[in-house]
């Protein structure tokens, strides 16, 4: 893979606005959007017998609560104070994890486990270590395995993420979004730099491997002044990884954003110099563009993988680990287990109804046909390496690549003029610009997208 030359540059602002559409993320191809109803329990139930019981697994569990609404949200969550509607909830997962693990036969080994939201710290210490136990009782958790759960720092203190700790994980992800107080007002997530900046000394004192921060850009009132003072504070605190996504501000979807002042939104030219200038800081201080919004510090785990051509990626994002199978557990989580994808029922009385009558919650999903399998590999081969290397993909799915992408090839043409990638005689390459844009280079390789003009459900790729 060639290598990828770190700049300080300012990205073209005509290249930027150019892409600035909407399109997906591709943690997944098909992508959700293109699951299902005729794909439900039976069907997953015959994928995770057919997985057998010795292969490693990643297993993500959502916990869906919330004690307060972010405006900018488009996660599925409850909101609610009522903290006894947790206990419910964990035994309804239970009832998942045992016909899961029933369907796997034995204990499978678990090399990745997550926990996201909502908010899993809306669990109390005494319901996350009777959450951790039941799936230790059903899995084989490896000691190598990343654990890793995300963390509402306005729920947690030392004393907390010190039985996070204990609990066996090693992998922190803070959602702050900005530190600009006034922004943080306009979304209704009031938490101030000392306070995250003091977690993250904790953190560090306990010994986690790894703290990620979550940022947004394009929220109301932010400028590129307010959000290069944020980076800035970022920087200051030096958190292992950065993920740095943009609002996609569709009210008429998620309901929690029409309590955003549309006026208040800042316009496409200062989002765009906002994405321009956190680029250039972070490349300046020393961060590793990893791809997708990403950053890392060098020597973290993701940039190593990076510079060695071995990043993967799935319904997390980006990964270190080896392409395996995901179990998802929890209301509206989604499994890729062999070709298939299957979906949980996105409301908790659908989940709850599945569940007490012994039956997975599986509401939709699908099963990859050769044509999908053969574009996946090449979308997440352009995701993660950054090159689509013709014979590997002829030999592992017995096609004549330029042949079968003649279409695909040609598109990338306008793509390799605003250099973007380089057409090699048996090779796709992104080049170090082409990070940048990568999701619109993989939007070529998309059946789908490309025969449906309406692409409203994405967010920009920009």
């Amino acid at each position: 893979m060639a290598a990828l030359t770190e700049t300080v540059r300012p990205l073209d602002p005509d290249l930027l606005r150019r892409h600035d559409v909407a399109g997906p993320r591709y943690t997944s191809y098909p992508t959700a959007d293109r699951f299902v109803e005729a794909h439900q329990a039976p069907q997953h139930l015959q994928a995770l017998a057919q997985r057998g019981a010795a292969q490693a697994l990643s297993i993500y569990v959502h916990i869906p609560f919330c004690e307060q609404l972010c405006y900018y949200c488009a996660c599925n969550k409850i909101i609610t104070k009522h903290h006894e509607r947790a206990q419910p909830y964990l035994d309804l997962l239970e009832v998942e994890m045992d016909l899961v693990a029933g369907a796997i036969g034995g204990h499978a080994p678990v090399s990745q486990l997550h926990l996201g939201g909502g908010s899993p710290t809306f669990l109390s210490d005494a319901e996350l270590s009777a959450l951790m136990a039941s799936l230790r009782q059903r899995f084989r958790l490896l000691p190598s395995a990343e654990l890793s759960i995300e963390v509402d720092p306005r729920t947690v203190d030392a004393g907390r993420l010190a039985h996070l700790k204990s609990l066996g994980f090693n992998r922190l992800s803070l959602g702050v979004q900005d530190f600009e107080p006034a922004v943080q007002k306009a979304v209704h997530r009031v938490q101030p730099f000392e306070s995250v900046a003091a977690l993250m000394r904790s953190a560090r004192a306990l010994g986690f491997t790894s703290i990620s921060v979550d940022l947004i850009y394009g929220l109301p009132l932010q400028t590129p002044a307010s959000f290069a003072r944020t980076i800035a504070q970022v920087s200051e605190l030096r958190p292992d990884r950065i993920a740095m996504y943009a609002y996609a501000h569709l009210p008429q979807r998620f309901k929690p954003q029409r309590r955003i002042v549309a006026e208040l939104l800042p316009p496409a030219g200062d989002k765009l110099a906002m994405l321009s200038g956190a680029i250039s800081a972070l490349l300046g201080d020393g961060y590793t563009y990893i791809g997708m919004d990403h950053f890392a510090l060098p020597d973290d785990p993701l940039a190593v993988a990076k510079r060695q051509g071995l990043l993967h990626r799935n319904f997390q994002g980006y990964s270190t680990q080896p392409d395996c199978d995901l179990v998802g557990l929890g209301v509206s989580a989604i499994s890729r287990v062999g070709a298939t994808y299957a979906q949980n029922a996105k409301t908790l009385e659908e989940y709850e109804d599945s569940l007490r009558q012994r039956q997975l919650p599986v509401q939709r999903g699908l099963a990859l046909n050769r044509d999908d399998l053969v574009r996946r590999a090449v979308i997440m081969a352009l995701m993660c390496q950054g090159r689509v290397e013709f014979e590997s993909i002829a030999a592992s799915y017995l096609v004549d690549v330029p042949r079968y992408f003649a279409p695909e090839i040609e598109r990338l043409e306008q793509l390799a003029d605003q250099g973007l990638v380089t057409l090699e005689p048996g090779a796709i390459q992104v080049t170090p610009l082409g990070w940048y844009f990568v999701r619109a280079v993989a939007m070529v390789f998309d059946r789908y997208l490309q025969a449906d003009a309406s692409r409203e459900r994405f967010s920009k790729i920009i």
